[in-house]
């Protein structure tokens, strides 16, 4: 097939973009012509052909900017299937990676300090992306729509009307061998954390909606819990059992870009964006992921691949995969800071026994054949 694929913006340690990147990767390798319709890329892939879109407009108008110029772009040339990552007018096929966005700013206004609740969606930027997207979600624009969770496919047949059977869930893939190659001893040397200590680790960035808040406060409120519990077993005299010892020395280890705390704890370790994240999972016990929205996140995919115990919120699609006290526990509410602390607590007194998944469903080869179906689909319908 010769494929059209429209995204905005690529980033190194961007999720969507790392998405795109492995499954661009995945249709070359399957031996299709492949043209990137992007704002702004830089080194593509092996056997992608850039094609640069100009988009000249305010931070309020670019997604709409984009949106007109990148269909003027793909319609000088004829393509077998459009496949947009991004909210456009015109494609064949729109993967809703980002979720929707009036659902996005329902759950900021829930989650969001009462005086500032009346504010969040105010202005040009959400009033227009609002509009670009339902463009998007039209049937009359869109042919067929891939979802990576159960939730989203709930959200926009809730909030669009978009016929049921062209939404096709499609889970996020990743590279399970790599994930489970990471270098224990050397990343948990590097960053200082002892054989006894209990490590937790956070991925991602923009922290708002990831919900890193509730992740330091639920740690923070361990430690003082266990350490408290310690003193008394010394008050009666008991001395410091072994084992109570090692489930206080809990560490937090962030991995992403965003803007260190003023006051944090020194058991917390921020290590920016990490190239060899693989070694991150290595390192750690437990990951915790307590977003406030998100479509279904590769981080969670990643961590179940390198057979970490997954703490996270049911507002991240991808809590789907979690078998609760086998792989791990979903939270109805990520500001729960107790139900955190107690799954925390249940996951150090787990260390090691967590059950793994079957790799077979996490893996990207999977990801990217079914992706190659749909787009095959809607190359017959476009010809017919």
């Amino acid at each position: 097939m010769k494929l059209a694929l429209i995204r905005r913006h690529y980033s190194a340690t961007g999720g969507a973009e790392l998405y795109l990147q492995r499954l661009l990767g995945g249709l070359a390798a399957a031996g299709h012509e492949l043209h990137l319709f992007s704002e702004s890329w830089g080194e593509p892939p092996p056997g992608v052909q850039p094609h640069p879109v100009t988009c000249n407009a305010s931070r309020a108008d670019r997604p709409a900017a984009f949106a007109r110029a990148v269909r003027e772009a793909v319609a000088r040339d004829r393509f077998d299937c459009i496949f947009s990552l991004e909210r456009t007018v015109h494609q064949d096929v729109y993967r809703a990676g980002d979720g929707v966005h009036r659902v996005w700013l329902e759950q900021r206004r829930r989650f969001a300090p009462w005086w500032r609740r009346p504010f969040v969606g105010w202005g040009a930027f959400h009033r227009n992306m609002l509009a670009l997207e339902a463009l998007t979600f039209d049937p009359a624009h869109t042919g067929r729509i891939i979802v990576n969770s159960q939730m989203v496919r709930r959200e926009i047949l809730k909030h669009f009307r978009f016929p049921a059977d062209r939404i096709h869930l499609v889970r996020n893939g990743v590279d399970v061998d790599r994930f489970r190659g990471g270098d224990r001893a050397a990343t948990r040397k590097r960053f200082g954390f002892r054989e006894e200590d209990f490590v937790l680790l956070f991925v991602g960035s923009g922290w708002e909606r990831k919900g890193l808040r509730y992740v330091m406060q639920a740690v923070d409120r361990f430690g003082v819990r266990q350490g408290v519990e310690i003193l008394e077993s010394e008050w009666r005299g008991e001395g410091r059992p072994p084992g109570r010892a090692a489930r206080s020395n809990i560490k937090l280890l962030v991995v992403g870009k965003g803007r260190n705390p003023y006051l944090t704890s020194r058991d917390f370790v921020f290590a920016g964006a990490m190239s060899g994240v693989e070694d991150a999972y290595a390192a750690a016990d437990l990951f915790v992921f307590l977003p406030i929205y998100e479509p279904s996140a590769n981080v969670v995919v990643e961590a179940l691949a390198a057979g970490l115990p997954v703490i996270t919120s049911a507002q991240n699609g991808a809590s789907e995969l979690i078998q609760h006290g086998v792989n791990g526990t979903v939270l109805p509410d990520p500001s729960d800071i107790d139900a955190a602390v107690e799954a925390i607590t249940f996951w150090c007194s787990q260390r090691f026994m967590a059950h793994p998944l079957d790799p077979e469903p996490l893996r990207l080869e999977r990801n990217v054949a079914e992706t190659i179906q749909i787009l095959e689909q809607a190359a017959r319908e476009r010809r017919a």
